[in-house]
């Protein structure tokens, strides 16, 4: 087994089913396990099903670790800092695939025909001078985080599909991106609909499309763990998936398919995510953040496979790393591939 620091993981970043799917989880009698979070509704599967007991009652005792974006996150799980966590696949997760430290084990936030999801946005800077759709945005800045980024992929997806060429601009943080879109220095991005929908409302940009459009089934997060995890930790491995699956069910019946409780799901949410506004301020975008997430931690494999090759077509991945190297395919329903 590889052991990795947290700065050789970076370093090596750098360098580029329905429950019943699951099998019966071995309880792993009260292991403590370190999961890693966002503050966003797209990872509530983890926060409801440590509110409601499933983690619990799956035999683990369940710390979060919270951080502010998906890279180190990553480098955590492959220094074996933390166990599980949910993230885009971006080139640095394929590479620290490819190093043998971590595995994608099932899927989480899915793009899905008929529920709202991620949005292709215009400044209004650039919208007031004419760029009003994406096909305008030929040859303007399109904000990224970075090179390799699941906004890196979206935004090629694009602007293959409408037949033009963006400036890709790296601005390293979310917060950077909003600022430049604010004052015009970009000119496109794309982001989830909780930060989309009320900054387009104040004016500050313009939604011209939709990612489902551009690619459907899109699985947009996948839940990852070490690689050592996934080979030699398979009871506990298998008790955090049907814990995660649970609270993913409580999750998609209350926000999305209206057979559960809403209000009292908003609730549970705010204690984790817009902790920073009363609870009557934060509805709205806890609600507006909503979007499938995987039932049973189903994988799309073809959605995998689609975005491994498109990394390795831009150069940015080995060309040798196989859908085998990052995905362990074992654990959960798989669709396509």
């Amino acid at each position: 087994m590889i052991k990795f620091t947290r700065r050789k993981a970076l370093a090596l970043m750098g360098g580029t089913v329905a429950a019943s799917g699951l099998a019966a989880p071995a309880l792993a009698m009260n292991k403590k396990i370190k999961v890693g979070a966002l503050r966003f509704t797209s990872h509530s599967g983890n926060f409801v099903a440590f509110e409601r007991g499933y983690f619990a009652e799956a035999g683990l005792d369940v710390e979060f670790e919270f951080f502010q974006a998906a890279q180190p996150m990553a480098v955590a799980i492959a220094s074996g800092d933390i166990d599980y966590a949910v993230t885009a696949i971006s080139g640095g997760l394929i590479s620290l695939a490819d190093k043998g430290a971590i595995k994608v084990i099932g899927g989480a936030l899915q793009e899905e025909a008929g529920i709202d999801g991620q949005k292709y946005l215009i400044s209004d800077a650039s919208y007031q001078a004419g760029v009003q759709s994406l096909k305008d945005l030929n040859g303007k800045k399109y904000a990224i985080t970075q090179a390799g980024s699941s906004f890196h992929y979206m935004g090629a997806k694009m602007a293959t599909a409408e037949g033009i060429d963006l400036n890709f601009t790296p601005l390293q943080k979310v917060g950077a991106i909003i600022g430049a879109m604010k004052s015009g220095q970009v000119d496109g991005w794309s982001i989830v609909p909780h930060i989309a929908k009320p900054l387009a409302k104040a004016g500050a940009w313009h939604i011209v499309g939709n990612v489902a459009d551009y690619i459907p089934d899109y699985q947009v997060t996948t839940v990852f763990t070490s690689a050592n995890n996934a080979a030699n930790e398979r009871g506990q491995t298998e008790s955090f998936l049907a814990g995660f699956s649970k609270g993913v069910d409580d999750y998609s019946a209350a926000m999305i398919d209206g057979t559960a409780d809403q209000d009292a799901m908003v609730d549970l949410i705010h204690k984790y995510v817009y902790t920073d506004r009363e609870r009557a301020k934060a509805a709205g975008s806890i609600i507006n953040g909503t979007m499938r997430i995987s039932s049973g931690a189903a994988l799309n494999l073809a959605s995998v496979q689609d975005q491994l090759s498109w990394f390795q077509s831009e150069g940015l991945v080995g060309k040798d790393i196989t859908l085998d190297t990052l995905v362990d395919s074992s654990y959960v329903k798989t669709i396509g591939g």
